[in-house]
C-alpha cells in the first residue's frame, strides 16, 4: 500500500512540475563575416534577441548567448526566450558582436529582423562587419 501511495505522489509531483514549467521557444542561426581573416584565440562573441520597437529608447534584450569563441566562422548560436514576452505589433531583431580583450572587432551593421510569430523559423544568418580602429 505504501508503494502505491508513493508512486501516486511521485506521479502527481511530476505532473505539477511540468505544469509550472515556463514554456520556451528557440531561435537558431549563425554569425559570419566575409573577410578572410582568423579570429584571435581570446575572442568572445555575443548574440542577442531584442525588442527594437521604440526608436527613441534602448532595445530590450529578451535572450542572449555569449562566450569564448571555439573555432572559426561561422559561429552557431541557440537563443531560448519566453514567448509570453512577445508583444503583438512589436518588432524584434538579432544583434551580434565579436570582441577581443574588450575591443570591438566585428558588429552587425544591418537590421536583422525576425518574425517570432511565424509558424516555423528558418536558421538565421547574421553578418557582422569589421570595426575601423
Amino acid at each position: 500500500m505504501k508503494k502505491i501511495l508513493l508512486l501516486g505522489l511521485t506521479a502527481l509531483l511530476g505532473a505539477c512540475s511540468t505544469m509550472n514549467a515556463t514554456p520556451h521557444a528557440t531561435l537558431d542561426g549563425e554569425v559570419y563575416y566575409l573577410e578572410r581573416i582568423g579570429l584571435p584565440k581570446t575572442a568572445t562573441y555575443e548574440v542577442s534577441l531584442q525588442d527594437v520597437s521604440l526608436a527613441d529608447a534602448p532595445a530590450v534584450t529578451l535572450a542572449k548567448q555569449s562566450g569564448q569563441i571555439k573555432g572559426q566562422i561561422p559561429l552557431p548560436f541557440h537563443l531560448t526566450y519566453d514567448p509570453a514576452e512577445i508583444k503583438p505589433g512589436h518588432r524584434y531583431a538579432i544583434s551580434a558582436r565579436i570582441e577581443n580583450n574588450g575591443r570591438l572587432l566585428f558588429i552587425n551593421t544591418e537590421h536583422n529582423g525576425v518574425d517570432l510569430n511565424a509558424k516555423s523559423l528558418q536558421p538565421i544568418r547574421v553578418r557582422v562587419n569589421p570595426v575601423a580602429n
